[in-house]
């Protein structure tokens, strides 16, 4: 049975996360060490469900703020267990995002009210959860959101997901269509009797490579959009004239659309196509006007960009929470084989955040 010690600096305690591997879908072992450190802490409501774990004080502050993370990582590529050498901890994880859950552990065991390093100006609660680097049905804050609303409510909330130590705000959104294009079989000895569906998606392919994304700032922060083929289906065999083909698109889109203006953005464009949206997520605002995001924002002394891609951030904001992202992790580096993290970083994040949380001035 593997046990955390918190007391450790978090760059060693992301070592020893990275060394229970969690790989979507596998999280137990972790979630259950994650679950016994937290209840040892003392002071702290610890709550589970199915391998998310979540816990929070209770002692009568005027806001809350919520840190969340995700406990598992992409499949492992020979890069467990992890290394530290040269400031750096390398391992599957590391970036995305078990130094920022190292980060949460810490802060979890020094600002609970059972801790002597004085408490925290701002009720808090952590959420680690599980299966985020897979479909979004299986999305453990997703679950949590659906059947235990009450467990992630707060004032902001604070992925720590990798930023290399920026304030990332908001999220893209993001949808795939996919766009039927058809012809007549035929022999490839005798094209010209047949109508060949490859050839007819080039005006298709030639728009998506004219178009022209917008640009939109939104609380100081410009997210840029993008429309582009991510795969191409089609073909019978080495003597046959394609009769089909199916083109699959990718919007990612600025947060000051809905999905159901996104889609019908795409269908624009691309018309007359018939298209099949066959998944989608909404995007988040920065939502920097908030109180509580101002002050984290100044806590930090970061300049607010952009989140390109999509976070759990968008989670909180359909809740009406206002979320950003902050984690020491590069990701850049994240889902490679040579993932590793700055142990400066590590420690700059649980500085920042635990400044932030007891309201002490930079």
């Amino acid at each position: 049975m593997t046990e955390l010690d918190l007391s450790v600096p978090a760059a060693e305690l992301t070592r020893a996360l990275v060394d229970i591997p969690s790989v979507s879908g596998a999280e137990a072992e972790l979630a259950d060490a994650v679950e016994r450190a937290l209840r040892a802490v003392g002071g702290l409501r610890v709550d589970r469900d199915g391998d998310a774990v979540v816990a929070r004080t209770e002692v009568g502050r005027p806001s809350r703020v919520v840190l969340a993370g995700h406990l598992d990582t992409v499949p492992i590529a020979d890069n467990v267990p992890a290394a530290v050498s040269a400031g750096r901890v390398t391992g599957c994880g590391t970036s995305d995002m078990k130094s920022g859950v190292a980060v949460m552990l810490r802060l979890a065991a020094t600002l609970g009210p059972a801790s002597t390093s004085g408490a925290a100006a701002h009720d808090v609660t952590w959420v680690f959860y599980d299966n985020e680097e897979v479909e979004a049905t299986r999305n453990g804050l997703r679950r949590l959101a659906a059947g235990r609303r009450d467990w992630l409510t707060g004032d902001l909330a604070i992925l720590l997901e990798p930023t290399s130590g920026e304030i990332e705000a908001g999220c893209q959104g993001t949808l795939r269509v996919v766009v039927p294009v058809t012809g007549r079989r035929a022999h490839s000895a005798r094209s010209w009797l047949g109508d060949n569906a490859i050839h007819r998606a080039a005006p298709l392919l030639e728009r998506l490579a004219s178009y022209q994304p917008r640009s939109v700032m939104i609380d100081g922060c410009t997210y840029r959009e993008g429309l582009n083929a991510v795969r191409i289906e089609g073909g019978v065999a080495g003597n046959v004239i394609p009769d089909a083909v199916s083109v699959t698109v990718n919007f990612r889109f600025a947060p000051d659309r809905t999905v159901e203006a996104a889609l019908a953005h795409v269908r624009e464009v691309l018309a007359p196509y018939d298209l099949e949206m066959t998944d989608s997520s909404g995007g988040a605002l920065p939502g920097l006007g908030a109180p509580a995001a101002a002050a984290f924002v100044a806590a930090t002394g970061r300049t607010p960009v952009a989140k390109y891609g999509w976070t759990d951030v968008a989670r909180f904001a359909e809740l009406g929470i206002p979320a950003l992202n902050y984690g020491p992790g590069d990701p850049n580096l994240a889902h490679t084989r040579e993932e590793w993290v700055e142990t400066g970083l590590i420690d700059e994040a649980e500085t920042v955040l635990r400044r932030y949380l007891t309201a002490q001035p930079a």
